[in-house]
């Protein structure tokens, strides 16, 4: 039976979406939109589309009171910290943070202006240091009264992933499974939302992992058009809608039954991940080499 959602008044809340302009970003950003955020800022990467994505929402909430697309591209990191370094100096509070922006490659190695490869860069390297960058003002917004909530977008595709230190990158040149290289990112997410509720357990803050179901949707579109097409169809065939996606993947972070942190849920419910995703070394050094690999590109 499909989970429904009930959120309670957001009008204390600051809260940033990311991947907001497609899919279930944009159903997500309608739901949040219409629970009346005190502010609801949707980084983008196509201001165009960000436009158009304020449009939707005014169309379906009657308005898109306090609802604001501000520039931001994953693929670059200099842009990851020019957002947060304007919303700290301009903002300054913010409570919200759902890290939901994904993409898919399938048998190609497409690298980043960083040099970094597309998939590790957007689906976790990015999104993590947006979260480095943020963490600071989210501890100092938030309190007992009105707790924080960090959550990231992964998907049932953990389950396939591993983390190898030595191709993080494809250096060793991509897998035979064509979504191998995408699952090891989505498991980087959820290891990293375990280990910041570790780090910030004492903060007033709870951290998720979430997979919001298969859906068709627009994270497919640097494929080839036959390996889009597939997947499309299966997720015609077996998936669920866009809307119900943005319902499962926000329902546990304002659930008021889940109060544990750094858990994984799966279409709302509670599962175990990758058994991975416990291994508290390798939680570790993923941050460790992560914040390294930031360092080396002069990011913090």
């Amino acid at each position: 039976m499909p989970i429904k959602l009930e959120i309670q008044d957001l009008s204390k809340y600051v809260i940033i979406l990311t991947g907001a302009t497609d899919g279930i970003g944009k159903e997500m950003a309608r739901i949040l939109a219409k629970s009346n955020p005190k502010r609801l800022i949707l980084p983008a990467r196509n201001i165009e589309k960000g436009n158009k994505l304020l449009e939707y929402i005014k169309s379906s909430n009657g308005n898109a009171n306090n609802v604001e697309i501000w520039e931001m591209d994953l693929a670059d990191l200099q842009s990851v910290k020019n957002f947060a370094n304007k919303f700290i100096k301009e903002v300054g509070e913010l409570h919200i943070l759902i890290n939901n922006a994904g993409i898919v490659v399938q048998n190609q190695i497409i690298k980043t202006k960083d040099n970094l490869e597309l998939q590790f860069q957007v689906n976790h390297l990015a999104q993590f240091l947006l979260t480095l960058l943020l963490l600071d003002t989210i501890k100092k917004s938030v309190s007992a009264e009105l707790p924080g909530k960090i959550a990231l977008t992964s998907s049932e595709a953990n389950q396939f992933g591993e983390i190898d230190f030595d191709n993080l990158n494809l250096e060793k040149g991509n897998y035979w499974n064509p979504i191998k290289s995408y699952g090891n990112t989505k498991l980087m997410k959820v290891i990293v939302a375990k280990e910041l509720g570790r780090l910030v357990q004492n903060d007033n803050i709870t951290t998720y992992s979430l997979h919001p179901g298969m859906i068709s949707t627009n994270i497919n579109h640097m494929n080839n058009r036959y390996t889009t097409y597939l997947v499309n169809l299966l997720a015609m065939v077996f998936g669920i809608t866009a809307e119900q996606g943005a319902i499962n993947t926000l329902y546990p972070v304002f659930s008021l039954e889940n109060k544990e942190t750094g858990k994984y849920y799966n279409e709302g419910i509670e599962k175990e991940p990758n058994k991975v995703a416990n291994d508290q070394e390798v939680a570790k050094k993923l941050w460790d080499v992560s914040e390294k690999i930031l360092k080396d590109h002069g990011m913090i």
